[in-house]
C-alpha cells in the first residue's frame, strides 16, 4: 500500500508525518521517532524508511514524522530532551489515521531511544519500545568506553603497528589524549543509582537529572516489553553496555522488566549496511509479532 504524506498539530505549530498503512491492520502500531543528532524522517541511509516500509508489509501500520524544528516540520528545534508534546500529537494523528490502532511501539535509535524512556511511561498508549544503542552520554562513560574499547582494540590492528615501525606513531601525543581519557573517568563519573526512583508514572522526569539517572526513573516506570539491541562497533553502544554492567541499579531494572536483547557483533552506530538493517528489521518484525 502506498504511504500517505500530511501534516498534524503540536502546540500550534504544523508537524509533517509520513504514515505506512498495512493491509492486515490490527490493533498495533509502530511510531519511528527520529534520532541521532538533527536528523529527519528518513534516518542515516534511509533506515528508517526502509525499516517502517518492511514492518507495514509484513501486517504493522507505521507512522514516522519530524518532530519541532525538524526536517519539514515548522517551529523551533528543542532536541531530544523536550518532544513529549511532539510524541503526544503523533500518536493522536496515528490513531486518527488507523482507525481501531490501540497499542503503539515506539522505535527510536541513540538519543531517540533516550525520548522513548523519557515519554513512555506518561502515555498508556504505548505498549512497548524498541531501542538501538541507546544513548547515555557522559564525559565519564565516554572515556571509559573509549579507553576500553578504542584504544584496546587499536593495539591489535596491523595498521597500527605498521605507523608505530614506520616512525610515523607520535607516543607523546597519543598518551597524553589517554591520560585526559583517564582523568575524565576519575574526575566526573557518573553512575545511574537506586535514587532514580520510580515516582509518578504520568509525571514528567526532572531534566536536573543526570541523563542515565532520568533514563533509568524512566525504564522503572515503563512497565511493558521492550527490544534492545546494540551494536558491536559502536562506541555509543558499548558505554550503555559498561553503564548498565556495573550498575546495580540498572541491573535489577532490566532483569525485573520484560527485556529481549540482541547483540550485533558487526553493527555500527546506525546498521548501515543492508545485512545489519534487515538483521534488525527482522529481530524487530519477530518481536513485535511475539507478545
Amino acid at each position: 500500500m502506498k504511504a500517505e504524506t500530511f501534516s498534524f498539530d503540536c502546540q500550534g505549530v504544523p508537524l509533517v508525518g509520513m504514515l505506512h498503512p498495512s493491509e492486515n491492520t490490527g490493533r498495533r502500531g509502530v511510531l519511528v521517532v527520529v534520532g541521532g543528532g538533527p536528523q529527519y524522517r528518513v534516518g542515516g541511509h534511509r533506515q528508517l524508511t526502509l525499516w517502517s516500509r518492511h514492518l507495514s508489509e509484513n501486517g504493522f501500520p507505521v507512522m514516522r514524522f519530524d518532530y519541532r524544528g525538524m526536517g519539514d516540520s515548522h517551529g523551533t528545534f528543542r532536541g531530544f530532551e523536550h518532544i513529549d508534546d511532539d510524541l503526544q500529537a503523533a500518536i493522536d494523528e496515528f490513531q486518527r489515521r488507523v482507525p481501531g490502532l490501540e497499542e503503539v511501539v515506539l522505535w527510536g535509535e541513540c538519543d531517540a531511544a533516550s525520548a522513548i524512556l523519557f515519554y513512555a511511561h506518561r502515555d498508556p498508549r504505548v505498549k512497548g519500545a524498541v531501542l538501538l544503542n541507546p544513548w547515555v552520554r557522559t564525559e565519564a562513560g565516554a572515556a571509559r568506553a573509549t579507553l576500553r574499547f578504542y584504544y584496546v582494540q587499536r593495539l591489535l590492528q596491523r595498521s597500527f603497528w605498521a605507523k608505530v615501525f614506520s616512525l610515523r606513531f607520535n607516543p607523546i601525543a597519543s598518551f597524553a589524549s589517554a591520560w585526559r581519557l583517564v582523568r575524565q573517568t576519575r574526575s566526573s563519573a557518573a553512575s545511574a543509582s537506586a535514587s532514580a526512583s520510580s515516582g509518578d508514572l504520568g509525571a514528567a522526569l526532572s531534566l536536573d537529572m543526570p541523563l542515565p539517572d532520568r533514563m533509568l526513573a524512566g525504564l522503572k516506570r515503563f512497565r511493558a516489553p521492550m527490544l534492545l539491541v546494540l551494536g558491536g562497533r559502536d562506541l555509543i553502544a558499548r558505554e550503555f553496555d559498561l553503564l548498565t554492567g556495573s550498575s546495580s541499579a540498572w541491573k535489577q531494572e532490566l532483569e525485573l522488566r520484560t527485556v529481549t536483547r540482541h547483540d550485533l557483533p558487526e553493527g555500527d552506530h546506525t546498521f548501515s549496511s543492508a545485512s545489519q538493517r534487515d538483521q534488525v528489521a527482522a529481530w524487530g518484525l519477530d518481536w513485535i509479532r511475539s507478545w
